[in-house]
């Protein structure tokens, strides 16, 4: 195995390999300390060296883990011993940012924060957000289809994505850097990287579509009684917010009751005593009336009684406190540092969430009568986090958790990830989401596209 990686440092230089203690120094899954196994970790600095590479391991049959920022939660990006991490942090260029098109064109290495601060700096938007952007980076938001924030208006990923440059298993760079909206030229093959997780090859550019830069934004924070009314608002503000309506993040008492406890830096903005706390927000482009329509429609939902109370952010430094309740991830971590938890995010409908939560919390507290079960999500786009603690001994007992958490879920048409990716962590549920006819089609185009199994290998599925 020591001949591929020379062969890799004589092909992309040394500097740009890494091995032994270097590679240990760095973690294997994110939020954890577990230190990273690899035969390597390589750096290519263009897209040609990706092909070089990559056309080398083909030949000798060496398994690659394509890496991004390293923040999933699935260990869709975490080698073994014998595999070699493929980091993309190198290939980090904005290679423009067109304002006519509105388009931008990156590199997979560039951070999602790097990506927005761009746009913004030509006073358009990239709508994709989501807590980790500081780390995240594009390749990785792609092959993931990263959800985020601002589904409920501007969709995932793939619906910000119009070209993609990406290089196959044996070597062969498929440029398709495209900038128009209308390209209706036969199969899509872009699709086949955005959501694949590195199995089908490793994407190394992107063209993104961009929005124009919001002129107003009015966040505001409400505590509700009864999930029904939930629901009710939501439909409400979609209609009364003549489509500016952003993002409606929910968190039920379970999780209100964590991201603003001791373990957190956040106040509370309502007691605990409603069932419901909802994060609101609207992007505009006429500031004066955008705001009068914003307060105007929650003064309405509380005369009649949809929400208990409401507050609307007044500066910058309100709205900012209001999302970091909703963004607090350390402080969950922090409040079961003692045996940890076990994170999902799920699709249910939204018809069927509160059987469905009321059906697991069951299962869970016959199994572990101290267990605390969690939950808060964007429900506008169908998606909810869950959090499983049962003490001590959480993650010995991660697989039962897993079974009555995914269990559930069928027959309501949900799904076992809504956003994070199936990876190694969810692979042994993906039949509860696919057909055996799904999975079978994606095995034929995983041999066809990666015949010797080196592009990500057990990832997602397993070949057989």
């Amino acid at each position: 195995m020591s001949d591929i990686v020379e062969a890799i440092e004589n092909c992309i230089g040394t500097n740009a390999v890494l091995k032994g203690d270097a590679v240990r120094e760095r973690v294997s899954v994110w939020g954890t300390n577990q230190p990273m196994e690899a035969l390597a970790i390589v750096r290519p600095k263009n897209t040609d060296e990706v092909s070089s590479i990559l056309r080398l391991c083909n030949e000798e049959g060496q398994p690659i883990v394509p890496q991004g920022g390293m923040t999933g939660l699935v260990k869709a990006g975490m080698p073994n011993s014998s595999e070699i991490a493929f980091s993309m942090e190198r290939m980090n260029s904005i290679i423009d940012v067109d304002f006519e098109t509105a388009t931008m064109t990156v590199e997979a290495g560039v951070t999602l924060q790097e990506a927005q601060e761009a746009a913004d700096a030509h006073d358009l938007m990239l709508p994709l957000d989501l807590g980790a952007r500081g780390s995240a980076t594009i390749g990785g938001n792609l092959s993931t289809n990263a959800g985020g924030n601002r589904v409920i208006r501007y969709g995932m990923t793939r619906e910000m994505v119009l070209g993609v440059e990406a290089v196959l298993a044996d070597g062969t760079i498929l440029s398709s850097l495209n900038k128009v909206l209308k390209n209706n030229t036969g199969y899509d093959l872009k699709q086949l990287f955005i959501g694949g997780e590195g199995t089908l090859g490793v994407i190394t550019k992107a063209v993104l579509r961009l929005r124009p830069k919001p002129k107003s934004e009015n966040t505001a924070f409400v505590s509700i009684n009864d999930f029904a009314n939930v629901v009710k608002l939501l439909r409400r503000l979609e209609v009364s917010l003549s489509g500016t309506l952003s993002a409606f993040e929910v968190m039920w008492c379970s999780a209100y009751k964590v991201l603003t406890g001791d373990h957190s830096h956040n106040s509370r903005p309502f007691p605990i005593e409603a069932s419901h706390f909802v994060l609101v927000e609207a992007l505009g482009g006429d500031p004066a009336n955008d705001k009068d329509r914003f307060e105007n429609a929650l003064g309405e939902a509380l005369q009649t009684g949809l929400v208990t109370d409401a507050l609307v952010a007044q500066s910058e430094s309100e709205r900012k406190s209001f999302w970091n309740i909703r963004d607090d991830i350390p402080a969950i971590r922090s409040e079961f540092r003692d045996g940890g938890v076990i994170t999902f995010d799920v699709s249910v409908p939204i018809s069927q969430m509160e059987e469905y939560l009321r059906l697991v919390e069951n299962d869970l507290k016959q199994s572990w009568s101290n267990a605390y079960f969690y939950v808060f999500g964007h429900l506008g786009d169908s998606n909810l986090h869950l959090g499983v603690h049962v003490g001590p001994q959480t993650e010995h007992y991660r697989h039962d958790i897993e079974k009555i958490v995914f269990n559930r879920l069928d027959g309501r048409g949900g799904s076992i990830s809504a956003e994070h990716g199936i990876g190694l962590i969810k692979r042994d549920f993906i039949g509860l989401s696919r057909t055996p006819e799904e999975l079978a089609l994606m095995r034929k185009l995983k041999v066809a596209l990666d015949p010797k199994n080196i592009l990500n290998p057990g990832k997602i599925f397993k070949l057989s």
